[in-house]
């Protein structure tokens, strides 16, 4: 008996508090993060090199064919939209990270952008876009007479 007393009293000592690892605590603050509101973003690189401008956007789990690349009045706008391909009633989810819904960012293109002969491609998950410059007009020399 008094081994069963001993053995019922061990636990783990909780500096911060009886309740801090608490699934009810976890779960509130949680929800009420800030990444929990946060909006989809993807995330874009954006290079260049001497023939043309290159931008690149992570969309995993999205489809080609919920991708769409807009040039209006000299402005990139790729939209787009992550769906949710889970059942509600069959999961009982305990921690979500990913996030779904739709997406759009917008970049102003230089004016050496040839907009008109943008190519974009898709594949596994990334999206490639390259915009092709202008020809630089040459500085040239003048002669002094």
């Amino acid at each position: 008996m008094a081994q069963e007393k001993a053995t019922r009293s061990l636990g783990l000592w909780n500096p911060l508090g009886e309740d801090f690892f608490s699934p009810e605590r976890f779960f509130r603050e949680w929800n009420s993060s800030p990444q929990r509101t946060a909006r989809l973003a993807p995330a874009v690189d954006v290079s260049e090199d001497s023939n043309a401008y290159h931008v690149t956007v992570e969309l995993p789990g999205v489809k080609k064919e919920d991708v769409t690349v807009e040039v209006h009045e000299g402005v990139l706008t790729i939209h787009g939209e992550k769906k949710s391909e889970r059942e509600e009633k069959k999961d009982k989810t305990h921690w979500v990270e990913r996030t779904f819904g739709s997406f759009s960012r917008s970049f102003t293109l230089p004016s050496t952008a040839v907009s008109d002969e943008m190519k974009a491609s898709f594949k596994d998950g990334v999206l490639a876009i390259e915009i092709p410059k202008k020809e630089q007009a040459k500085a040239r020399q003048i002669s002094i007479k």
